[in-house]
């Protein structure tokens, strides 16, 4: 993975031949190599020995990567049928089940509201809460194929919501507080969801932005609703909103259960989410919990070399698909740094001041956000310890060279910058 200077050819970064050996990338290719008897060489040659063998290269990365759930004896069927084929038509598997493996008490998750850090949640303390929402979603009567609807931040919370919901099979979709009501209904009212999942109002750019309106309108226009669980993110609660409770008393009275998990098909529906909406209402687009899962873990571990106990950053919202690919990091036993809000606020070093503070090492952003911090001036290589980040991910658009440069110049010259645009629902 090299970054290449267009000017003169020269890699912008190489990564250390022990960096190489150690990779996850090299495990895998190692174990392909010994279960087939092939002898791939390098990244080109895996790359297409998967394309060529994509039955062997799924089957390896469920392996690899220590899929729970049984896999069953057929990896690929009507393999001449894409699209058509089918994955795993045998499996049974659970995504929440795979996000929550492992009961300790290391920290899972960061949150950090525009400067202001709220307490850890351990993996013990997220498994406890999942499974008293997921008690409170089946006293509902919430079950597979049912939909949950979450409007909120990128918060605990709506994690705590989505792992629930897939504990029971039921399928989950997310827009970000900042949508109008009408995007959201929209959105919402194609699925007909029987839960939502909603905030009193959120924070942006120093301001406290009550959604109590919003919301009002929102439950009146979805005539499936039965319930909604409103989180006090601004301290007020659900107030006199229709079918309404609030998240903290429905979670303290529900009752201590284990965590349980429905196995489900590989093809199971887990998010339902959006096309922009930029030619009439936007198209549903369903994903299914294996296919996320599977595409998931292999960006993770192989790509990102993520290794349990790193830190992971994405800076997104609940209404991009970067939420979604940020929430499956737990699966690789990494600890979420969530951020919600401005990432200009207090100042532009908000979300340095946030790689510092939490050690992230994977460090995910926008190209916009970058020529932004490019333009105000600011240096962080020579503001902040920033020794723990080791990748960073830029997505939603390309970046464009000078960015390339200034990040090698003004951030960190050690880095692996990965302009992975491309990434949308």
């Amino acid at each position: 993975m090299n970054g290449t200077n267009d000017k003169d050819s020269t890699p912008l970064w190489t990564p250390s031949a022990d960096a190489i050996a150690a990779s996850n990338m090299m495990a895998f290719m190692t174990l392909v190599n010994a279960r087939h008897g092939v002898s791939l060489g390098g990244y080109d040659e895996l790359h297409a020995w998967s394309v060529a063998n994509p039955a062997l290269f799924w089957d390896a990365v469920w392996d690899f990567t220590g899929v729970i759930g049984e896999k069953g004896t057929t990896v690929l069927a009507d393999e001449e049928k894409m699209p058509g084929a089918a994955f795993f038509p045998e499996a049974r598997l659970n995504f929440a089940e795979n996000l929550l493996r492992g009961e300790g008490g290391d920290t899972v998750l960061l949150f950090n509201n525009e400067g202001v850090m709220a307490a850890p949640l351990t993996r013990a303390e997220l498994r406890r809460d999942v499974a008293r929402f997921a008690a409170v979603l089946k006293s509902w009567g919430v079950g597979e194929g049912d939909r949950v609807a979450a409007f909120m931040p990128n918060c605990p919370e709506t994690i705590v919501a989505m792992l629930a919901a897939a504990s029971l099979g039921a399928v989950f979709s997310s827009c970000s507080p900042d949508f109008g009501v009408k995007g959201v209904l929209d959105r919402f009212g194609q699925i007909e969801p029987k839960v939502l999942v909603a905030c009193d109002g959120y924070r942006y750019a120093g301001k406290v932005l009550p959604a109590h309106d919003k919301l009002a309108e929102i439950v009146a226009g979805l005539p499936s609703l039965e319930h909604a669980a409103i989180v006090p993110f601004i301290g007020e609660g659900p107030k006199n909103i229709e079918k309404a409770q609030d998240w903290t008393a429905l979670l303290s009275a529900a009752p201590e259960t284990e965590l349980s998990f429905t196995p489900l098909p590989f093809s199971h529906p887990l998010y339902i989410m959006y096309s922009s909406g930029t030619t009439g209402i936007p198209k549903c687009i369903v994903h299914s919990a294996g296919g996320t899962l599977l595409q998931h873990l292999k960006e993770h571990r192989l790509h990102c070399d993520l290794r349990p106990g790193e830190t992971l950053f994405y800076f997104t919202t609940c209404g991009w698909m970067m939420w979604n690919w940020l929430v499956s990091g737990l699966a690789a036993g990494v600890t979420l740094a969530l951020y919600d809000g401005s990432p200009f606020a207090p100042s532009g070093r908000v979300l340095f001041d946030y790689i510092e503070a939490a050690k992230i090492n994977v460090f995910g952003t926008s190209a916009k956000f970058i020529d932004a911090v490019k333009k105000s001036g600011l240096s962080p290589r020579e503001t902040h310890d920033l020794s723990s980040m080791r990748m960073i991910l830029s997505t939603g658009s390309p970046l464009v060279p000078e960015s390339f440069d200034f990040v090698y110049e003004e951030v960190k010259d050690d880095v692996a910058l990965c302009s992975i645009s491309g990434g949308t629902d």
